[in-house]
C-alpha cells in the first residue's frame, strides 16, 4: 500500500494538512483507486486551498518592485525588500511562497503518478487541473526566482525540477536548479498537456482548458524577446494561444460600467465574465486578521479596516490623467482621501511634486506639496508657501492644470482639493484589491484575464513588425476605458511607449508590473515621492530583479542548491 506523500523544499519533508474529509497523508493509493472522482476532488482541493497564501505573497513579489505604487515609509515587514531592492535571503514571505509552491507541485505530480487519464472526462479534467497548478507554478517560480527569458536561457538558473517524492526518500539526493530555458520547458510541456485533457467548462474558480491557453500566451510573450531583440516565433505562440482563449467564446469583456465595479465580483459571479481564473477568497475564510494584513488592507482603509499605507504613484496617476479629465475607467480604482471641514466642505488646494535635495544641494528624491487655493483680484490662483506667495499659470483649465515656479524651477501641478495626507503623502487609496462583495478588502487574486490575451497581442503583434494588428488589439482594451481614444497610428516610433502604457494601466495591482519591464530588457525608473531610492534606476541587468532563494530552504534542501548572486 502506497501512500501519496506531500513534497516540500524545508526542513521537513513530509506534511499533513487536514482536509474536510481526510488528512492528505491518509489517503493511500488503494483509496484513490477505489473511489477516484471522490478522492482526487479532496485531493485537487488541496492543491487550491494552497494558492490562497502563496497568492498573498505573489502578489506582493509581484506589485511591489514596480511603479505603481508607493508606501508611506520604510517598514521592518518583510515585504520591504520587494520595494527597496535590498534583498535579503531569510525573507520570510519568500519562504511562504516557496514552500507553497513546491507542496503544490509534490501533490499535483503524486496525482500524475497514480490517475491515468481516457478513462471519462471528469477524471482527465481532473488530471488536467493538476497538469495546469503544476505548469502554473513552475512559471511563476522561475519568474521570481530566475532572470528574464531574453537573458541566457540556455545557461541562467531557474529552479528545481522535483516533480513528486522519489522511491527511496531514506536516501533522498534532490537535483539542483535547472536552467532557465528547461523550467520554462517544464511548465509548457505540463501546459500542453493541461489543455488537451480539460473539457469541462467550469467556473473562473477553477482550472480550465481556457486557463491554460491563457497562461501559455503569456509564457510565450516572456519568452518573446525584447521590443530590440524580438523571438517571433514564440511571439507567434503567444498570439495562438491568446486567439484560442478570445475564439472560446467562454469570455467576453465586461461594459465599461461593469469593468469600474471589477473588484466587486467574486470569480465565479454570475455577471463576471472577463476573469478566466482566480484564487477565490471567500468572507467565511477571510478574519478580521486578513482585512488588515490581507493584500487589500495595505492598499486602503475601507469600512473601518485596513492599514491604508500603500497608495498609487504619482507615476501612475500621471498615466490616469493623460485621457484628461477623468475619462480613464481606470480611475474607479483609486479613491483620493479628501480633508473636510465640520460641514463636510472640502478645500480648494493646489498639489504638485518638486525635486528635493539635501544640503549639500544634490537631489535626493521627489515630494508633494499642497496648498490651500487663493484667488487674485483679477480671478487668477496662488497659493502661498510659508510667507511666500506663489503665482500659478494656466496650462490648461479644463484640466485643472496649472504651473508654478518654486525654488527656481517651474513644475505643473492640479487644481483640486485639499488631501490627507498620511506623514507627508497624499492619500491615494487603491481599491482594485477590495471590496469583493462589498466586503472591504475581500479579494480574490486573479491570475488571468480577458484582457490580458488582447494586451498580450498587442505587445507580440509589434514584436512581429504587425502595428496594424498590433493597434487593433491595443484599442480593444483602451476604448473600453476611454470610450473614443483609441489610436489612429501604431508605429515603430511609437508603439513601445503606447503598449507599455496600456497594459500598465490595465493591469496595475495584478503583480504584472516589474516582470514586464525586465522581460523586455528596459529599465524601472521610479521618479516620484515615496521612501524608495527614487534617484537609482534599476535596469533588467541588475542582480536585484530577481530573488533570494529563501536560506533556510538552502540549509534543509537535500543536495546542492544554488543561491543567487
Amino acid at each position: 500500500m502506497k501512500k501519496i506523500f506531500i513534497l516540500f523544499i524545508t526542513i521537513s519533508f513530509l506534511y499533513s494538512c487536514e482536509l474536510e474529509r481526510e488528512p492528505f497523508n491518509s489517503y493511500t493509493e488503494d483509496k484513490i483507486l477505489a473511489d477516484k472522482e471522490a478522492a482526487v476532488e479532496v485531493l485537487l482541493n488541496g492543491c487550491y486551498a494552497q494558492l490562497k497564501g502563496w497568492s498573498d505573497v505573489m502578489h506582493r513579489v509581484g506589485e511591489y518592485p514596480g511603479d505603481n505604487i508607493m508606501i508611506r515609509g520604510t517598514s521592518t515587514d518583510s515585504f520591504y525588500s520587494f520595494i527597496s531592492y535590498q534583498h535579503i535571503p531569510d525573507n520570510g514571505r519568500l519562504s511562504v511562497f516557496w514552500n507553497n509552491s513546491y507542496k503544490i507541485i509534490s501533490q499535483s505530480s503524486d496525482l500524475i503518478k497514480i490517475i491515468s487519464e481516457g478513462e471519462n472526462a471528469q477524471i482527465d479534467q481532473q488530471l488536467g487541473e493538476a497538469y495546469y497548478l503544476r505548469g502554473m507554478i513552475y512559471f511563476y517560480l522561475s519568474r521570481t526566482y530566475g532572470r528574464p527569458y531574453s537573458q541566457s536561457p540556455e545557461s541562467n538558473l531557474g529552479v528545481p525540477i522535483v516533480n513528486g517524492m522519489p522511491a527511496d526518500i531514506d536516501n533522498l539526493h534532490l537535483p539542483d536548479r535547472s536552467t532557465i530555458k528547461d523550467s520554462y520547458q517544464q511548465a509548457i510541456n505540463d501546459l500542453k498537456k493541461a489543455e488537451t485533457l480539460m473539457t469541462v467548462k467550469r467556473s473562473a474558480t477553477y482550472a480550465t482548458k481556457e486557463a491554460a491557453q491563457a497562461m501559455l500566451s503569456r509564457v510565450y510573450l516572456y519568452m518573446s524577446g525584447t521590443y530590440q531583440n524580438p523571438n517571433q516565433e514564440y511571439a507567434s505562440l503567444a498570439i495562438e494561444y491568446a486567439t484560442k482563449v478570445i475564439a472560446s467564446g467562454n469570455y467576453n469583456l465586461l461594459s465599461r460600467a461593469d469593468f469600474m465595479k471589477y473588484n466587486t465580483f467574486a470569480p465565479d459571479a454570475a455577471g463576471q465574465t472577463e476573469t478566466i481564473f482566480a484564487v477565490k477568497r471567500v468572507a467565511s475564510e477571510f478574519s478580521g486578521f486578513d482585512h488588515y494584513y490581507g493584500i487589500g488592507g495595505m492598499y486602503a482603509n475601507i469600512q473601518g479596516q485596513g492599514w491604508g499605507e500603500m497608495y498609487a504613484s504619482a507615476k501612475y496617476l500621471d498615466l490616469l490623467r493623460k485621457s484628461g479629465k477623468k475619462n480613464d475607467a481606470r480611475w474607479a480604482f483609486i479613491e483620493p482621501q479628501y480633508s473636510v471641514d465640520a460641514s463636510n466642505n472640502k478645500t480648494e488646494a493646489f498639489r504638485f511634486v518638486h525635486d528635493s535635495y539635501n544640503a549639500s544641494g544634490v537631489q535626493t528624491g521627489y515630494n508633494y506639496l499642497q496648498q490651500p487655493l487663493k484667488r487674485n483680484a483679477d480671478g487668477t490662483f496662488y497659493i502661498n508657501i510659508g510667507t511666500d506667495k506663489y503665482d500659478l499659470t494656466e496650462v490648461d483649465a479644463a484640466e485643472n492644470s496649472y504651473s508654478i515656479v518654486y525654488k527656481g524651477k517651474t513644475y505643473v501641478g492640479e487644481k483640486d482639493f485639499m488631501m490627507l495626507l498620511n506623514r507627508v503623502y497624499p492619500m491615494y487609496y487603491i481599491t482594485k484589491c477590495s471590496l469583493q462583495d462589498n466586503d472591504s478588502h475581500l479579494h480574490s487574486p486573479i491570475i488571468s484575464r480577458l484582457s490580458e490575451m488582447y494586451l498580450n497581442m498587442a505587445e507580440a503583434y509589434a514584436k512581429k513588425g504587425d502595428y496594424q494588428n498590433a493597434r487593433i488589439n491595443l484599442n480593444i482594451v483602451r476604448e473600453r476605458s476611454i470610450p473614443g481614444a483609441g489610436y489612429t497610428s501604431l508605429t515603430s516610433a511609437n508603439a513601445i511607449q503606447l503598449i507599455d502604457e496600456e497594459r500598465q494601466l490595465e493591469l496595475a495591482f495584478e503583480a504584472h508590473r516589474g516582470y514586464d519591464v525586465y522581460r523586455n530588457g528596459q529599465t524601472m525608473t521610479r521618479h516620484y515621492p515615496g521612501p524608495h531610492r527614487a534617484m537609482e534606476d534599476i535596469p533588467a541587468s541588475s542582480l536585484r530583479v530577481i530573488q533570494y532563494i529563501p536560506q533556510s530552504e538552502i540549509n534543509a534542501y537535500p543536495g546542492t542548491l544554488t543561491q543567487n548572486q
